[in-house]
């Protein structure tokens, strides 16, 4: 059931009185609150389990409300912002008097965004303000693409959840820092390296460090209960064998090359051709591995290209260490 008017009233009323809504937007369901009560902002990282210092990102209605919460606007931003939002972008930018520094982890830069979904747009202008909103999942897990995998994995700790179907993106915003003098991807996500080298005229860099934190780059993170392990496309088969011998139960992710092997596992997702398709389908195919009771998961990499660096970006954290959780 998708949400409807009264719906939308109802979860604006929440947010007004200091509650958590679950909200859908075009890349993941996120956890929402107010974004000027530090203790709504608080109950966020509660909820989640998520380390007070893990920023959030803020959610506006409409470009032109970017200088109501952010501290200066460079041209650079106004650029991106005027080409991608609503969309799946995220700016880093100094912050505003409005923001609280619980929702930025103590530090004097905020991200956000305008998300493209039409129950998200709603709520923020029948809300009349902002909203952080990280996934609406536990710290370091897979995000939520529907209202059902909210529903599954934080219960009665949400106030509200809004019903907006099923994530059209299926993976998170990229996360640009447009602080300094050249921009940077810092997390890269729904809108592709190219798509924003198109727009600014210049190679933008993708640093695998920053001195900015933002979400998402967790060393562990976007990960299902079963291990993930990466190897090479051409070497998926053999090493979900080897796993199967050592007495796991496996899941693999088959990668297009592959889609007419033969392999012993105890399930296996057929992965789509199309990188569009994989993002969108990628965390519920993490979580059906884990519903089918994996404890290991075989995947490869696909090309860094596109979306696909995207989809490598959360591959890799969630194959990632998790005593560091």
């Amino acid at each position: 059931m998708t949400a409807v008017a009264t719906d939308i009233e109802s979860a604006a009323g929440v947010l007004r009185a200091g509650g958590l809504v679950a909200l859908p937007t075009e890349t993941v369901y996120g956890l929402g609150a107010n974004a000027e009560d530090p203790v709504a902002v608080a109950r966020i990282f509660r909820v989640k389990g998520r380390p007070p210092s893990h920023p959030l990102i803020v959610h506006i209605a409409a470009a032109d409300q970017l200088d109501d919460w952010v501290g200066e606007v460079p041209a650079t931003a106004r650029l991106l912002a005027g080409h991608f939002w609503p969309g799946p972008l995220t700016l880093v930018l100094r912050r505003g008097h409005r923001v609280p520094l619980e929702a930025t982890g103590g530090l004097e830069t905020v991200a956000v965004r305008v998300p493209d979904h039409p129950v998200a747009l709603a709520l923020l202008s029948a809300f009349g303000g902002g909203i952080t909103a990280p996934s609406a999942n536990r710290f370091g897990s897979v995000s939520p693409t529907t209202a059902d995998h909210v529903r599954a994995e934080l219960g009665d700790a949400v106030d509200f959840v809004l019903d907006g179907g099923s994530c059209q993106v299926g993976v998170e915003s990229t996360i640009v820092d447009v602080t300094g003098t050249t921009p940077s991807i810092l997390r890269p996500g729904g809108v592709t390296r190219e798509d924003l080298e198109a727009v600014l005229g210049n190679p933008v860099a993708v640093p695998s460090t920053s001195d900015v934190r933002v979400p998402g780059r967790h060393p562990s993170h976007y990960a299902p209960r079963a291990r993930v392990v990466l190897v090479e496309p051409e070497k998926v088969v053999a090493e979900a064998e080897l796993a199967r011998a050592a007495g796991h139960r496996v899941g693999v992710f088959l990668p297009p090359p592959l889609t007419d092997a033969a392999v012993r596992a105890h399930a296996v997702v057929v992965l789509p051709a199309s990188p569009d398709a994989y993002a969108h389908g990628l965390y519920g195919f993490l979580r059906e591995l884990d519903q089918k009771g994996c404890d290991l998961i075989v995947a490869s990499l696909p090309v860094e290209e596109g979306l696909g660096l995207a989809i490598a970006n959360r591959l890799r954290r969630a194959a990632g260490p998790r005593s560091s959780w």
